[in-house]
């Protein structure tokens, strides 16, 4: 079967699902939203902590009470929500083929936004050695068995990162009854903001133990510690019973990929200019499918400000002016959005998103093209796996004919 509709957004979190409300109420014409899962709403349903919202609804949630309010939102807008449909490939530039519970059938589109988020590396991504017990998680498996399930995880865990995502993995094993026993991380200290390891610190007094990696689990029915090396090669075993592998995102690209989507190297989700288009006329990206990862309540804004290209690409169709690459330089990691041109706008949230491999103390953020500097000021200490901003006032001074622009440290 074969059927038409004007946007068709792949992944109803909350970006794809900020989208399609915004679309809706712009009056795009029949939108319709799709999600593999079982239900709508993306990560922040199994995130059980508060803190959600803030920006976007001006309201204090919890991950559940934000992923319900969203889905209401679009299904209120009039945006067809679907359950349980996965994507199995495009037929056409602009046709998707689905598959749910009521069979085969191809969705052709006026519009595509891809909105398919990112996902944790898990143990096997990153090469960790060691035999295959059970006991082992990412933060998302972990919330899920936790919240959905009701599962009890073990009682002594080890998480392995020490960002944002990983001290609320740590609050999830305390609600599924574990302790932790450690937290480890490569990286000479931890990255989340203080006032969080303060509070964890407090609340759950386990040690952070830094310079030191995951080099093998071992254990045979469950795991029964895990192996630490660190710098100078000394090894040492922390005995547990689990073992939560957290944050280092990637998006969930291969859809894109199967497209035949330009990808950028550094955040390895699809190229994107400053309206978010990709290499493809008439498909979108949003969300942490192109900068993994913020939190909901940026993605969402984010999106919604994305509607309204959408909308000038329905109306006017593909009217994207001349743009250049946006690369970085080490220690930088990337920087979203990577394509620019001096009649391009502005990033939906009026900023680019950027992240660095390293500590960086101090230090100038530059950016140039073909040795002319466009912009430059002193960057604030930079930590990895923590999300920074660069203003768009350059964009004017860029050349569209000329070579990529540049964003170094100097």
């Amino acid at each position: 079967m074969t059927r038409q509709v004007d946007v068709l957004v792949v992944g109803a979190g909350p970006a794809g699902l900020a989208v399609g409300a915004e679309l809706a109420r712009l009056g795009a014409g029949s939108v319709e939203v799709l999600e593999r899962e079982s239900e709508a709403g993306g990560i922040p349903r199994h995130s059980h902590h508060t803190g959600y919202g803030l920006r976007d609804l001006h309201r204090l949630l919890t991950g559940p009470e934000y992923a319900r309010r969203r889905v209401d939102l679009a299904t209120g807008a009039g945006v067809a929500v679907r359950v349980e449909t996965t994507v199995s490939g495009w037929a056409e530039p602009l046709a998707l083929d689905l598959v749910s519970p009521g069979g085969i059938e191809r969705v052709e589109a006026h519009s595509i936004v891809l909105a398919t988020g990112a996902r944790e590396r898990p143990r096997a991504a990153r090469l960790v050695p060691g035999t295959r017990p059970a006991g082992v998680f990412t933060t998302g498996e972990l919330q899920q068995a936790v919240y959905l399930h009701g599962e009890t995880v073990g009682s002594r865990a080890v998480i392995v990162g020490a960002e944002h995502v990983s001290f609320s993995a740590a609050l999830t094993l305390a609600h599924g009854g574990s302790r932790v026993v450690a937290m480890v991380t490569d990286l000479p200290r931890h990255q989340t903001y203080a006032a969080f390891r303060i509070g964890a610190a407090a609340r759950f007094r386990f040690p952070v133990l830094t310079g030191r990696s995951v080099t093998g689990i071992r254990g045979r029915a469950r795991v029964e510690a895990v192996e630490l090396t660190d710098a100078v090669g000394h090894i040492e075993l922390v005995p547990c019973d689990t073992v939560v592998f957290t944050g280092d995102w990637i998006p969930d690209h291969e859809l894109a990929r199967r497209g035949g989507l330009a990808i950028d190297p550094g955040t390895n989700g699809p190229v994107i200019d400053l309206s978010l288009r990709t290499s493809a006329p008439g498909v979108f990206a949003a969300g942490n499918l192109i900068h993994p990862v913020e939190t909901a309540d940026v993605v969402a804004l984010e999106a919604q400000r994305l509607a309204a290209e959408v909308a000038r690409f329905l109306e006017n169709g593909d009217t994207a002016p001349p743009t250049v690459p946006l690369r970085v330089k080490a220690p930088l990691a990337w920087i979203a959005p990577n394509r620019v041109g001096p009649a391009n706008g502005s990033p939906p949230v009026s900023h680019f998103t950027f992240r660095t491999s390293q500590f960086v103390n101090r230090s100038r953020l530059v950016v140039e093209q073909d040795g002319r500097t466009l912009y430059e000021k002193r960057a604030r200490p930079l930590v990895p796996n923590r999300p920074y901003s660069l203003a768009a006032d350059w964009l004017p001074l860029v050349d569209p004919s000329g070579p990529p622009v540049t964003a170094r440290l100097g």
